[in-house]
């Protein structure tokens, strides 16, 4: 994977990147317990959820803007299928052909939201459901150049209830552990924003930022990593959970019936 792809692809192999993967972890293991039949993923990344979701599915369709070792590993396993497109629209999925829905961590990265919303609707089966995350607005540390925009909780309903019947709406919430990280990494992302005195995050082209946000976003996991190792290496997708949405979610978790 390239740099400019790095910033907003967790992986379980970096240790410094252990808190926001088990952060990921937690919304699949959550709609493992909901998903089955034909089941699509949009934005399936590095594919570390299909061991959550394939064996709950008759069959799982694998969807992402990048070829993957999905596409290679999982080719004699007949329930997986991978296509490699960029979205919206969801070419090559029939209109009602879909049981379920998972999209983590995507949504903010689209530009027509509510097509790619009506997009996820017309493949699904009546009554079919789409799972989603994506961040909280009101705890996010700093403007991402990767994301077009974050949604706060009544943002967030709004926008899905426009295309789905029946909206419920969770959060992504950490115990303890989680939020002294949180803190932590509050305060070391201020010293660094601190430097940004013209408040270029807000008003330079988020494809000249994407550069540096990523070299200092890894500079910065590191350092936490490096000089909170117990802490940073000992949290586990069972020091989050998911509870009804508050303002103080670190993700929605977004399950909207069709």
């Amino acid at each position: 994977m390239g740099i400019l792809q790095t910033a907003e692809r967790s992986s379980n192999l970096d240790p410094s990147e252990n808190v926001i993967f088990q952060r990921h972890l937690i919304a699949y293991k959550e709609a493992a317990k909901l998903v089955g039949g034909t089941t699509l993923e949009i934005g399936s990344g590095e594919g570390y959820g299909i061991n959550e979701l394939a064996p709950k599915c008759t069959r799982y369709i694998a969807l992402d803007k990048f070829d993957t070792y999905i596409s290679k590993k999982n080719k004699l396993k007949n329930n997986i299928e991978f296509i490699q497109a960029e979205v919206p629209p969801l070419k090559g999925i029939e209109n009602n052909s879909v049981d379920y829905v998972v999209t983590f961590q995507v949504l903010e990265h689209i530009k027509d939201d509510q097509f790619f919303l009506s997009e996820i609707k017309r493949v699904l089966r009546p009554a079919g459901k789409l799972i989603m995350t994506t961040p909280n607005i009101l705890m996010t540390l700093t403007k991402s150049p990767w994301h077009i925009r974050e949604y706060n909780p009544r943002q967030m309903y709004e926008i899905v209830s426009q295309n789905f019947e029946s909206v419920e709406m969770k959060g992504v919430f950490g115990n303890d552990k989680v939020m002294e990280y949180y803190e932590m990494n509050k305060k070391s992302v201020a010293k660094i924003t601190k430097w940004d005195i013209f408040n270029m995050q807000h008003w330079m082209p988020r494809w000249f930022l994407r550069i540096p946000y990523d070299i200092l976003n890894r500079f910065n996991r590191h350092h936490l990593q490096d000089t909170n190792t117990h802490l940073v290496s000992n949290i586990t997708h069972n020091d989050y959970y998911i509870k009804k949405s508050e303002d103080n979610c670190l993700d929605h978790f977004v399950i909207a019936t069709k």
